[in-house]
């Protein structure tokens, strides 16, 4: 009967779901995608964080890997055959689930010898970045230990190149590493409740993105490390609103992000990883910020594609 059923179904109900086009970014030689716009909560705005870097059109650098994020990643146009490096802020759910998916990926695809994967510490609950990947992917114990050649090389797979930055304290000094021969990922920690956890300053062709990640305003000294830098770009995340009995332990309220921003003084600040709690008091959390910053301000939704100009 289930047989018949099926034969009976109209033709256009067996057609295969045809995949989203890949969207345009603009032509500049150093680009920022957001894959991932929204927060941990499925609220129906978006992905949760993940950005994708450019360079010449190309991806070449990860940043998280929230839910949602591999199908974006698809939608962009992505493969991780180009990318040169994947950098995970911190541990938390909302910034790795969609690593395995995107590792997988990589399975289907002639991949160099060797992938950079930069990450924090481990401390208290957190596990390192090494040990995080041997839970999903090690030969003996890694919840999906067939895609194992990540961490050993074996069957002609691409090894992961783990490097871990120590961030479970705020005096842990930055360190700058090459993804690649044209870009350049200095990671700083920044204070996000327990987790360890680092923002991200990108360096390419002349130009400059800062990925402030999920961090608190006892971060302080996240801005005095990008003194003179004057970013073409930042990212912050706009997870809470203003005012009184919002979480401030693990991030920033929009007074915050004015502040940081402002001091910083970047040449466009985006608002990403915005939950619908943000988002319902928006006006207010802008007018916020706008007290200390007063350069172009844009809210991020899903595959916006910016360009740093050139």
């Amino acid at each position: 009967m289930g047989l018949a059923l099926f034969a009976t179904l109209p033709a256009f109900a067996l057609a295969a779901p045809k995949p989203a086009a890949p969207l345009r970014c603009p032509s500049d030689p150093v680009t920022v995608q957001v894959l991932g716009s929204s927060g941990p909560i499925a609220e129906g705005i978006g992905a949760a964080a993940s950005y994708l870097v450019r360079i010449d059109g190309v991806p070449r650098l990860l940043i998280d890997a929230g839910p949602g994020s591999f199908l974006r990643f698809g939608e962009a146009g992505a493969t991780v055959a180009t990318l040169d490096g994947i950098a995970l802020s911190h541990l938390h759910a909302d910034h790795t689930v969609d690593l395995p998916g995107i590792l997988n990926m990589g399975a289907f695809e002639e991949l160099g010898p060797r992938l950079l994967l930069i990450g924090p510490n481990g401390a208290g609950r957190f596990p390192g970045t090494t040990d995080f990947v041997r839970g999903l992917v090690s030969r003996d114990h890694g919840a999906w230990r067939y895609l194992a050649g990540y961490l050993d090389g074996e069957e002609g797979s691409t090894q992961l190149d783990i490097r871990e930055v120590k961030a479970d304290k705020q005096d842990d000094p930055p360190k700058r590493f090459a993804i690649g021969s044209d870009i350049f990922l200095t990671a700083m920690p920044v204070h996000h409740g327990d987790a360890p956890s680092l923002g991200f300053l990108v360096e390419a062709k002349g130009k400059t993105a800062v990925f402030a990640g999920d961090q608190n305003d006892e971060s302080e000294a996240f801005a005095s490390r990008l003194a003179g830098k004057k970013p073409d770009l930042m990212i912050v995340h706009h997870v809470i609103p203003e005012g009184p009995g919002q979480p401030i332990g693990l991030h920033r309220s929009p007074t915050s992000l004015g502040e940081l921003a402002g001091e910083v003084a970047p040449r466009r600040l985006v608002l990403a990883h915005n939950m619908k709690r943000s988002l319902d008091r928006l006006n207010e959390g802008i007018a916020a910020i706008r007290v200390h910053y007063k350069g172009p301000l844009v809210v991020a939704h899903d595959l916006d594609c910016y360009g740093l100009g050139r």
